[in-house]
């Protein structure tokens, strides 16, 4: 899957306190999960603590590798690049599946195995998540329906089982900000 590379912007502050443009370029990590057949990830940014500490000119908070969900009390901001789903991931057993969470430290997260599962990488976390369509479409599964989302639809995902397909023949690019979140009592199972 060829991909156009990300772009990222990143402001602040000079010694004298006026605001520059610190760093312009491709976002600087970047990397294909699950094999030839997943997504790609770019991540964008990422902020360890809500409210999210301001300062001069610091970069973004260092983190190992590519992780699903935000920093506890935190954010992320990435754009994915999910190309036309086949056989592979149609095909995919549960065992798959998780692999390919735990690739992205989020094992736990994947559903597959859940009786009824309507997905191979039906997948929950306690996050709420934006997501937004950029180009192409995306069919959101849920346990109970499903919908089809296309470019300027956005989508509020509040901590609910649900997996990603993309049906079309086309790639489809969608930025996803992440909030960290804590399930109400009776959704914690």
């Amino acid at each position: 899957m060829e991909v156009k590379s990300v772009r990222r912007v990143v402001t602040g502050h000079d010694a004298s306190g006026r605001a520059i443009i610190q760093e312009d370029g491709t976002v600087p990590r970047v990397q294909q999960v699950g094999g030839a057949i997943g997504p790609m990830f770019h991540e964008v940014w990422n902020t360890p603590q809500t409210p999210a500490f301001i300062d001069a000119a610091s970069g973004e908070p260092h983190e190992a590798g590519i992780v699903l969900a935000p920093p506890k009390n935190g954010t992320r901001i990435r754009v994915l690049d999910i190309p036309p789903e086949g056989d592979g991931i149609r095909n995919m057993t549960p065992e798959e599946a998780a692999a390919h969470f735990a690739e992205i430290g989020a094992g736990h997260a994947s559903n597959a195995a859940k009786e009824g599962a309507r997905h191979a990488l039906m997948h929950r976390t306690e996050t709420i998540d934006y997501g937004i369509v950029i180009e192409g479409e995306l069919v959101l599964i849920m346990d109970e329906g499903e919908t089809t989302v296309y470019p300027g639809d956005i989508v509020i995902q509040r901590g609910t089982n649900h997996g990603w397909a993309n049906r079309s023949d086309k790639n489809c690019r969608i930025v996803f900000v992440l909030i960290d979140g804590e399930f109400a009592p009776e959704l914690k199972a």
